[in-house]
């Protein structure tokens, strides 16, 4: 079941200052069965007595509807001792929560000192502002990265966003608008007409990786199928598989995933990667998703890689990548291939297959 398509949340929390705009009075029509309360504040504390898991499943059927003090945000690009990656801008018009249950999420983490919501902000003539005078600083090539902290698609049927970014991307010859996303919600794109500025990229796993820990989310099938009309339609695409996870098949699974989506698709990119988890993040998703959570673990993660994170071994990435670039080179020789998020010596092994500048986040 994909949860974005049926998406209605239980309770519309109103930040009292955009009680009377148009569009907190439209998404709030979207939803009549919801009870709505407006509210002082867009922080709430998570209760007393309830457990950040507990939290984290009530949170999405929460929609807190408010503005934001800000919609981009640079990230540096460094991500702990000997892993890097490419710097770029954060563009956040939604945040907090998403419809999707991926077990792996870290975003979990993130917020789990706040009761989880979904947050969408009304204050768009703020962002587009933001947006334009990050792009006018002289930098070539910026890259506006919608698919960090949300998923750029799963709700745009409700925020209607992609109608708007779209066309404003066009005139920002020197930016790149990045939309990633599990979702097949494309209705917003196929109404626009593409341009050069706007790339779209889809997240993809295996069915099986799919069913056990990419709960509500659409298959891979149905993502291929919205990547395919979308290239049709004349929009640059890329893909992106990550969190690679190891178990029993995943050779044979994997090269069965590539060679359908090599099989309709011309993708310019795909960026490999593979799960890594920040210390803490399995006791938390324990909660939400119990026993389901411990076949993360029972794949072979190691204590602590050199950022920090729990990964597996580098021999055993290697061994991930090099099996996935060899099924890609055998249905496509033209997309370019690259890492995300790995370390250096992971990089040094597999330099001649992979190349560093023509990543999922780059411009080009």
């Amino acid at each position: 079941m994909d949860t974005a398509r049926t998406f209605k949340p239980r309770t519309i929390l109103v930040w009292r200052k955009v009680q009377g705009h148009p569009e907190t009075e439209r998404i709030v029509n979207m939803f009549r069965e919801a009870h709505v309360e407006v509210v002082d504040r867009q922080h709430l504390i998570r209760p007393g007595g309830q457990s950040p898991g507990r939290a984290l499943v009530a949170g999405k059927k929460i929609l807190m509807i408010g503005e934001a003090s800000s919609f981009v945000r640079r990230f540096d690009g460094c991500l702990g001792d000997g892993v890097r990656c490419a710097p770029y801008l954060k563009l956040v018009p939604i945040s907090n929560g998403c419809p999707y249950y991926c077990t792996y999420c870290y975003l979990a983490r993130v917020y789990r000192d706040y009761l989880p919501f979904i947050k969408v902000n009304t204050n768009h003539a703020k962002m587009f502002d933001e947006i334009r005078e990050a792009a006018g600083l002289g930098w070539s090539g910026v890259a506006f990265n919608m698919g960090e902290m949300l998923d750029s698609l799963a709700l745009d049927s409700i925020v209607l966003l992609t109608e708007r970014l779209v066309p404003f991307f066009s005139h920002l010859p020197n930016a790149c608008l990045m939309l990633l996303t599990k979702s097949p919600h494309i209705d917003g794109l196929l109404r626009c007409t593409p341009n050069r500025q706007v790339v779209v990229s889809w997240s993809l796993n295996t069915q099986r990786m799919t069913e056990t820990y990419e709960i509500g989310t659409p298959n891979p099938a149905e993502r291929i199928e919205a990547a395919r009309r979308c290239q049709e339609h004349g929009y640059r695409i890329r893909l992106r598989i990550d969190p690679g996870i190891l178990y029993d098949g995943w050779q044979p699974d994997y090269a069965d995933l590539l060679r359908e989506a090599m099989r309709v698709l011309e993708p310019e990119n795909v960026t490999l990667g593979m799960l890594r988890l920040v210390p803490g993040h399995l006791g938390l998703a324990r909660q939400v998703y119990g026993e389901r959570v411990s076949g993360l673990r029972n794949t072979g993660l190691s204590d602590r890689a050199s950022d920090g994170k729990l990964r597996y071994p580098s021999y055993r990435r290697v061994e991930f990548y090099r099996f996935l670039i060899d099924a890609i080179r055998s249905f496509a020789r033209r997309p370019s291939v690259s890492l995300c998020r790995e370390t250096p010596d992971v990089w040094s092994e597999l330099s001649h297959l992979c190349d560093p500048d023509r990543c999922n986040c780059l411009v080009w």
